[in-house]
């Protein structure tokens, strides 16, 4: 096998980056990884140590010229987004430097498709291709039906039905990509706080009913259903639907019984833990 050329890689939070690093590095792939201080985790510096293959300096958000110049110094000619930067941080807690600064003034607005395409487009400029993830994940993406022993009930079935009309929706603003659906009633909405976030509330609200939620409300009875999906026109270089084992133990916390994603276009990590996991806690997984 001839190794590709060497890969850019731009890791922040979870497992992510690290099954990007271990796909690229299979494909024979140098990469070489722009490390976040806010987000990424401590272990990719032990992949590096192992590795003579791989090279790792670490950036705060805010230093986008550092970064061109560190991925031009390692002749990088693409690049890849992995793992979740959370939104908030993007938009409230960088200091940029004057490239991203320039940035930012000249968006339209401030959502997540905008800036990280303004970012490919520097990228782009300098020389950067920034190229898909599911160029090296593509075994991982859910596949059509029912994952688990259990499908979803013909209530869950009905909020499955409602909940991916009100999240297309919600995806096609760029807000977010996830709905809590209760009784053909919205529970919550993701937006900068991220699923597992969203999630959490929804369950707080079910947990609330005989408190200070009325009690005329019969959404509050029913168990919820996740719904997440993937934008009109997801760029499939970056935020890209992810879920994990993480997404169905927080389900089960919540108090939610049904997930439902989109087919081919979501990565599901560890699928048979997230199977095994959801059959355990008696969720049902679908892809659509």
């Amino acid at each position: 096998m001839t190794p590709g050329p060497t890969l850019g890689l731009i890791a922040g939070n979870g497992r992510f980056p690290f099954l990007l690093l271990d796909a690229a590095r299979a494909e024979g792939r140098r990469v070489i990884v722009a490390a976040l201080k806010e987000e990424t985790d401590a272990e990719i510096d032990l992949r590096a140590a192992t590795d003579a293959q791989i090279a790792v300096e670490w950036f705060s958000l805010g230093e986008l010229s550092r970064l061109i110049e560190y991925f031009q110094r390692q002749n990088v000619k693409q690049a890849v987004m992995a793992g979740q930067v959370k939104h908030k941080q993007i938009f409230s807690s960088i200091r940029p430097d004057w490239r991203l600064a320039k940035l930012l003034l000249n968006l339209r607005t401030r959502s997540t498709d905008a800036l990280l395409g303004a970012v490919a487009k520097v990228l782009s400029d300098e020389g950067i291709e920034l190229i898909s993830s599911t160029a090296f994940l593509g075994p991982l993406l859910a596949t059509e039906g029912v994952w688990t022993k259990r499908p979803p009930s013909e209530q869950e079935t009905a909020d499955i039905t409602y909940g991916r009309e009100v999240a297309q929706g919600i995806a096609g603003y760029d807000i977010g990509q996830t709905v809590i659906i209760a009784a053909q009633a919205c529970v919550a909405v993701e937006a900068m706080e991220g699923t597992n976030a969203t999630v959490r509330r929804a369950g707080e609200i079910l947990r609330r009913q005989g408190t200070d939620v009325p009690t005329d409300m019969p959404l509050l009875e029913n168990s919820l259903t996740v719904v997440k999906v993937a934008k009109p026109r997801q760029d499939l270089r970056f935020d890209v639907p992810v879920i994990g084992v993480p997404t169905i133990e927080t389900m089960r916390e919540a108090g939610a019984t049904c997930l439902c994603i989109e087919a081919g276009r979501t990565l599901a990590f560890d699928r048979e833990g997230m199977i095994r996991a959801a059959d355990a806690a008696g969720i049902a997984i679908i892809a659509v």
